[in-house]
């Protein structure tokens, strides 16, 4: 069974920095990419960072992605936050097999290439 756990949420100042956390289980990076995901209230999930054994990306240059895969877990560092960073933030498994684009790389992916979602974790920026 695959789970995703995200943690590291918190409240926050402006300013300030959060790394988030995504352990996983049931599956390997060598086989699944993992996707941040941030949802602000009445809005839709948008992708904030991606990384796979072959790429990565962030949407904005004061985060970091990376992975470890000894832990199997995947951390999301966000530096300088802004109030507009707000949200939930879901980490998201997708593999080389999703239909839409089928290639274990983050070019391309949207929430629909997801397999397997975590619960989300909270953060919020204070101004």
């Amino acid at each position: 069974e695959v789970q995703l756990v995200e943690s590291g949420g918190g409240l926050v100042q402006a300013g300030g920095s959060l790394r988030l956390s995504c352990a996983a289980s049931g599956l390997t990076f060598d086989d699944y990419g993992i996707h941040w995901f941030r949802q602000a209230p009445g809005e839709e999930r948008e992708g904030v960072a991606c990384v796979t054994k072959i790429d990565w990306y962030t949407v904005q240059a004061r985060f970091l992605v990376s992975s470890d895969g000894a832990k199997n877990t995947v951390y999301l560092q966000m530096n300088n936050l802004k109030v507009e960073d707000s949200g939930v933030y879901y980490c998201a498994a997708f593999s080389s097999l999703t239909p839409r684009t089928p290639a274990l790389s983050c070019v391309d992916k949207i929430a629909y290439d997801m397999d397997y979602w975590g619960k989300g974790t909270q953060v919020t920026v204070s101004s």
